[in-house]
Formats: C-alpha cells, structure tokens, sequence
C-alpha cells in the first residue's frame, strides 16, 4: 500500500517444472492498494465517473479523439507555421536578402496548409465554434495583381431570421473549398512577389547599363527606394493571407486537442482515477511481459508457435481466485479493467546490442492505448526467429481474465452478497476465447488440435452458464485451453501467496499426470509434498517470515475437498482410458 510502490506488481515469481517445461506466473492481483477500495475498483467507478457527466459532455467529446502521433504531427504543423509570419515581417526590411530562401519557405507552408490533419480540424471547429465559423466566412481572394477583392454575394454567409439563434449558422454545410481558397492565397501572393521582383529586376538591368558610371550611386538609392514602394503593397497582401491562414489554423488545432485531452479525461477520468487505471496497467504489463518473455525463450524451437506470434499473436490467460466480497471485489474491478487494458499493448522482437543484461532488459514505447514492448534477444537466439519476426513484426497480445472465488469470503459472497460480476466476467473472457480460436484457425489451418480445442472450449463455455458455486473447473478448463493455444499463464489471488499456491501445485500435478503418467495413487501424495516442501512453501516463507499457509480450519477443509476431488476425478479418467 505504499504510495511510491503503487506501479510494482506485488509479488511476482515465475515457477518452472523442469520435467515439463511449464511455466507458471504467479502474481498478485494488479490493483491500486494506496487508494484502498472503499469506493469499490475500476470497473466501478469508471462507471460512475461516465454516468455522472452530462450525457452532451460524453457525447461530444468523444467524437475527435486525438490518434496516437498526431500530437507530433499538430506541434511541427503549429512550429512552422508560427515561424513563417516573421519571416514576411523581415522581408518588409531586406527584400533582396530573403527573395532567394522566401520561395522555398512559403512552399513549405503552403504544404502544411494543405495537411489533412488541418481540414478534419477546420470541420470539427466548424460544428461546434460558431464564432470561428462565422469570422471565417468573410475571407478575401487574391487577384492577379496582388489585390485583394472580397467574396461574391452567393459565398456570403444570410442573415439570420427573426427566430434564428446566432449559433444556429453553424448547422449549415462545411464549405471545404473556402479552406481550399484561403491557403491558395498565400500562394498566389509569393506568385505576385516573385512576379514583380523579376520585373524590378529586369527593369534595373536595364537602367543600370544604360546609365553613366557617376550617377550609379543615386540610381542605386533610387531603386532601392523603387523596390519598395513596388513590393510593400504585396508583401502586406502576402502578410494578411499568412496571418488569416494561421489564425484559422490555430483556432482548429487549438480546438482538436482540447477535444482530445477532454476525450481522454472522460475516458479515464479525473487525476486520481487516471493514476489508479495506469498503476493497475503497470501491475499487469509487468506480469504478462515476464510471462512473454519466458514463453518465447522457452518455445524458439516451436515452428507452430512462432507462426502463431506472426499471424495471430499471443494468448494470456489470467487465472483470478478473488472473491467478490468486500475490499477483493474492488480488487477484482481493478484487475478487470487492467486486463483489459492489455489488449492495446503489442510486443515486438529485436537483436540486442550486446549480451550484457542491461542491453537485454525489454523497453516500452509509444503512447496510452498503442503501447509497444521491445523485447531484445542475443544475437545467437534471434538468428533461430523466422524472418517476419526479425522484421520487427508486431505481436499482438490477446488477453482473457477468468475468475473464481475460493475462500471463506466468498461463500459469504453467494449467500448473502452478489457474484454478478465473477459470471460476467467469465462470460466475456469465453466469448474472447472463442474469437481467439476462430483467428487461430482461420491462419493456422495445420493446427492438429484445432477439433480437441474447439470441444473443451464448448466444455467451458457449458460449465460457466452452469454458475455452480465456486466452480473451480472453469479454471481447469480454460488453464488447459491456454495451454493447448501455446498462451501465456499467469495465476492470481490478493497477494499471490495461499491460494496461488493451492492453484499452482495442483496444476502442476495435473500436469505431471497428463503429460508424465503420474498414477492416481500417487497424486495426493505428490500434492502435498509440492506444498509442504516446494518453493510455494519458500516463497511464503518470504512474505510472512513463516513455513506455513495462511488458511483457515474451513479452508482446510475446502482444500481437502479439492484435493479428494481432483484425485477421484484423476482416477476416473485414468479407468476410462484403461477401458477404452
């Protein structure tokens, strides 16, 4: 719970089974415990925030949603065109001196005028500022000569009538074209300039081989003083163009990323609601790129699995054992959004510099909603990646949470409380499940267990409809699809000590009698001695300075149950096989 550990996820441990290769990441359940869950987590009070803004507010702010780069794009747009207005300004003083640079300028300004990015800004401004939209319909048009001549009467803008609000205007058609004519003008000004430059050129050539060597001097004077009263009216022509062009622009840009800012603050909330969602975010990101990166090392040598991180991506399958009881149902609201929040994040595989662990440690980039996980592999194991992923390809990650209260609170929770949120949840995460495996099969086609996967997926989808109380196999099932789909696991409670550890041992000895004929008779056995003696034992041992798990006589119980009905289940399924 302290405020300068909020962003470290709690707990984290990778556990690998040697004889299997199957890796386990156990953390604690991503969540913000320094704001603590008196006003429940996330999922809540995101809600909350949403429904308390006037339904306007929501609506029109999440219209213009600012894309990630385009900030960039908006900063270098505002840069150069708040640097070209000085440069007009100067050459009212030194036309000789800026004639040869000014073109290739006012090209350049010219280009960014023309920005798509502009013209989208100049429409949403349109909308919804009437006071830009109305100043902008009295702009001029420049003349061949230079002048400037106010619009045709058709262009002009009518008088409202009687009953007309002065906001109302704004409801007639964007007239794209007069965005069109506006940049036009700045570059039929420099055409004007550079017109009558060449002139005055010309005509001082002229003059100057024609005239004696004695009155070079005054005739010097005398058409510098020519050149100025020839181009001054031009150039202010030019400065009020550049001046209506940049004050439209800015108003537009000005407007995109206020709407922008005010989109992501409806989205995410006020400061504290941002913080939380970014240190739950961090929890997660953190645990599913350990879970990553193991994976991938531990898999260079799967042609299957590495066809899938190119076209599909990876599965992360988190396994949550809160209950929905007090302070562990805002925990889970939290790990729900946090999860969630994974699907915008990508990974991607580059060769490190060197082999030193620095140079190998992942980075992250980009922006909120386009994050990207660099992963760095020596250069001896990025030479075995096929080359789509040494093209620095992007992986995407799939994420599903799955949860199933198993303690005293959360019988508290199905008698007397709601467990609403625990069936929705595993509800959607079936859902994304079955999306999953439709994009796997569709660019997988050789997957040999697409048809075994697909029945224990419809298995999981029946056994969650089921909402038996603390139906545990939901957990089996979709821990055994993760599995089958190459996924990534990673197994929670509140501090990913007592209960983490009952999941994690018993999962591993389903594994060691799936994959490495463990007999039934010896699968209790097996049990308790990865509990009493395996490095869960140690691991809590660490947190709480005791070789002991923290349960309750009816969690004991609960415990044992489990254990007898995993081992029957075990037995059962090892005399069918025999049979058949």
């Amino acid at each position: 719970s302290d405020r300068h550990l909020q962003f470290v996820p709690t707990n984290l441990h990778s556990q690998r089974m040697e004889v299997s290769s199957a890796d386990v990441i156990t953390v604690g359940a991503p969540a913000d415990h320094h704001q603590a869950f008196r006003h429940g987590g996330l999922k809540r009070l995101l809600a909350k925030h949403r429904c308390a803004l006037p339904f306007e507010t929501r609506a029109s702010s999440l219209q213009f949603i600012i894309f990630p780069g385009e900030c960039q794009v908006i900063l270098l747009i505002t840069n150069v065109l708040g640097g070209f207005s000085p440069v007009v300004c100067f050459l009212r003083s030194s036309f000789s001196g800026c004639l040869s640079v000014f073109p290739c300028q006012t090209e350049q300004f010219v280009h960014e005028l023309k920005d798509e990015l502009i013209k989208s800004a100049l429409l949403a401004a349109h909308k919804f500022c009437p006071a830009h939209c109305n100043n902008s319909r009295h702009g001029n048009v420049t003349t061949g000569n230079g002048t400037l001549r106010g619009r045709s009467s058709t262009n002009q803008e009518r008088p409202p009538s009687p009953g007309q609000q002065q906001g109302d205007r704004c409801d007639e058609e964007y007239d794209e074209e007069e965005w069109d004519r506006t940049w036009a003008n700045v570059a039929k000004s420099l055409s004007c300039i550079i017109a009558m430059a060449d002139r005055l050129r010309g005509r001082d050539e002229a003059s100057s081989s024609s005239s004696s060597s004695s009155s070079s001097s005054s005739s010097s004077s005398s058409s510098s003083s020519s050149w100025q009263e020839e181009l001054l009216p031009l150039v202010v022509t030019l400065r009020d163009c550049v001046r209506e062009a940049v004050a439209k622009v800015r108003t537009a840009m000005t407007f995109m990323v206020l709407q922008g800012a005010a989109a992501a603050t409806v989205t995410q909330g006020p400061v504290q609601l941002v913080q939380r969602r970014h240190a739950v975010f961090s929890q997660a990101l953190s645990a599913v790129v350990c879970g990553f990166v193991l994976k991938l090392i531990g898999c260079l040598d799967d042609a299957d699995f590495l066809q899938q991180l190119h076209t599909v991506g990876v599965l992360a399958e988190f396994e949550g054992l809160l209950s929905t009881y007090g302070d562990e149902l805002g925990m889970l609201e939290d790990m729900e959004v946090g999860v969630a929040d994974l699907s915008s994040v990508a990974f991607t595989v580059t060769e490190a510099k060197s082999d030193k662990p620095d140079d190998l440690l992942p980075t992250l980039s980009g922006d909120w909603g386009s994050l990207v996980v660099e992963v760095p592999l020596p250069h001896d194991t990025f030479a075995l990646l096929p080359w789509e992923l040494r093209e620095e390809h992007l992986i995407r990650l799939h994420p599903v949470l799955f949860n199933i209260g198993i303690n005293q609170q959360q019988s508290l929770a199905e008698r007397f409380g709601d467990s609403s949120q625990q069936e929705r949840l595993n509800q959607q995460s079936v859902e994304r499940l079955k999306v999953f495996c439709s994009s796997l099969s569709d660019g997988l086609p050789q997957l040999g267990e697409s048809h075994t996967v697909l029945k224990v997926l419809h298995e999981e989808h029946h056994t969650v409809e089921t909402r038996k109380r603390k139906n545990v196999e939901v957990l089996w099932l979709a821990a055994k699809i993760c599995r089958r789909l190459n996924g990534i696991r990673l197994t929670s409670c509140k501090s990913a000590k007592d209960r983490t550890a009952m999941s994690v041992t018993l999962e591993q000895c389903v594994l060691l009698r799936d994959r490495h004929t463990l007999s039934p008779q010896h699968f209790s056995r097996a049990l308790n001695c990865m509990r009493r003696e395996g490095c869960r034992l140690e691991n809590v041992q660490k947190n709480v300075g005791s070789r002991k798990f923290a349960f309750s006589g009816t969690d004991r119980q609960t415990g044992r149950q489990t254990d007898r009905q995993a081992g029957r289940q075990a037995g059962r399924q090892t005399g069918r096989q025999a049979d058949r």
